[in-house]
């Protein structure tokens, strides 16, 4: 009678102790994919080709994914399967290693992109809502508290000198890439505080100091993401009120978004001065006019996944591009030229019905569904920052890695993942 009552114990205790380490696993793997270790690690002007740790700085993150696959594999390919859109951009951007202009940089970015993606998808498969957003926000937990102790404390590292004196870049090579992280970071953590109110206190801490690095961060662009997002998570609350309240609130939704439309269309110049950018966007215009010279010549196939901005050969589409920019850029700075540049019209058309499925079931979630709260503002962000920067499809990328999570979550209800 002893042994059973000292046995009891036992099957609880372990439960939780698997329940940790899978949340730590994803919390490691997610951190992985942030690239905040790359500044601190190789300095900032390290590139993928020219360092060892960058090229296999990314493998631990890669064996995460696969673990918590391995874990749930029945439920990662259910996830999948919902998601034809999804596979058919990964078949395409494979198969462009066949007409690559950079063949062996494509199979090798290829690889990382597939084990990216897939790390999005095991994040569905095992966690729940209020589970996901917990993960993700502790993720950000660790990287805010990580920023504020290298720019207090090293600001060497953490605070730019040269370009933009002063401005707070944290773990990142610029300060847009800390501004624009976490106005990400405060839709995740606002989510984690709304979908989990016993810690609420928690994160709306960490949503606040978010808050702070985006506004020393300087970017006004992040700000304008951070506003944005703030105003999709009202939005989600106020739809959810009742169908009286969730009409005029989309209503009055799509009403904001026409008439910031027409203002930058229209007073285009006040616009601009507001964002603190000229009428080319930072060069960015020259950009895509210079990548669309390049479209032109294969609008059909692309020059594969990934191929133009390593290509120094100094004939192939990168020179053209930046001879006709006027610089030398790092990507397209448009996530949908980018598809359509690397992955030619049918990559385009594939990632274009991944994101209107994704779109449409975030709309129909925010009057459904509480993982609105986590998805939505993450994704009208996301659609807005897609304008001006390459995110999409991108290998050993923390926001890629988001999308595909709650993409797929969207099709993944909570009633179908086992405790």
């Amino acid at each position: 009678m002893s042994v059973v009552r000292g046995a009891a114990p036992v099957a609880p205790a372990r439960l939780m102790f698997s329940q940790i380490a899978l949340f730590g696993l994803a919390v490691f793997a997610l951190l992985v994919f942030s690239g905040g270790w790359e500044l601190p690690a190789v300095g900032e002007n390290a590139t993928e080709a020219g360092s060892a740790i960058l090229r296999v700085g990314y493998l631990p993150a890669y064996a995460a994914g696969f673990a918590l696959i391995a874990l749930r594999p029945g439920a990662t390919l259910r996830v999948v399967i919902r998601q034809p859109f999804l596979v058919a951009l990964m078949v395409v951007a494979v198969a462009s290693m066949f007409w690559s202009v950079n063949p062996d940089q494509t199979v090798r970015r290829c690889f990382a992109l597939v084990c990216t993606t897939l790390g999005g998808v095991a994040l569905a498969a095992r966690f729940r809502w209020p589970q996901l957003a917990e993960v993700v926000g502790a993720a950000f937990a660790v990287l805010i508290v990580a920023c504020f102790v290298v720019c207090l404390a090293v600001p060497r590292i953490g605070v730019m000198t040269e370009l933009f004196p002063g401005a707070w870049r944290g773990l990142w090579r610029e300060k847009n890439g800390l501004g624009g992280l976490m106005a990400f970071g405060f839709c995740i953590l606002s989510a984690a505080a709304l979908l989990n109110p016993r810690r609420a206190r928690l994160w709306w801490t960490f949503a606040g100091l978010a808050v702070v690095l985006v506004l020393m961060s300087t970017s006004k662009t992040s700000l304008v993401s951070l506003v944005l997002g703030a105003g999709a998570v009202g939005f989600v609350l106020v739809a959810r009120r009742g169908p009286a309240v969730g009409t005029a609130a989309t209503w009055a939704g799509v009403t904001g978004v026409v008439l910031l439309i027409a203002f930058s269309l229209f007073a285009a110049d006040v616009f601009f001065a507001i964002l603190g950018k000229d009428a080319t966007l930072t060069g960015r215009t020259k950009i895509w006019s210079a990548v669309m010279r390049e479209i032109e010549d294969r609008p059909w196939q692309g020059y594969g996944y990934s191929a133009v901005w390593g290509d120094k050969s100094g004939w192939g589409p990168f020179a053209w591009i930046s001879k006709n920019a006027g610089f030398q850029a790092q990507h397209a700075h448009n996530s949908w030229l980018e598809q359509w540049l690397g992955l030619g019209l049918v990559g385009l058309i594939a990632w274009g019905l991944f994101y209107l499925q994704t779109m449409t079931l975030a709309v129909i979630a925010v009057f459904r569904d509480r993982g609105a709260l986590l998805a939505f503002p993450f994704l009208v962000v996301y659609s807005l920052v897609s304008l001006t920067e390459s995110i999409a499809v991108v290998y050993n990328d923390f926001r890629w890695v988001l999308f595909v999570a709650f993409a797929a979550k969207l099709a993944f209800p909570d009633r179908e993942i086992q405790a």
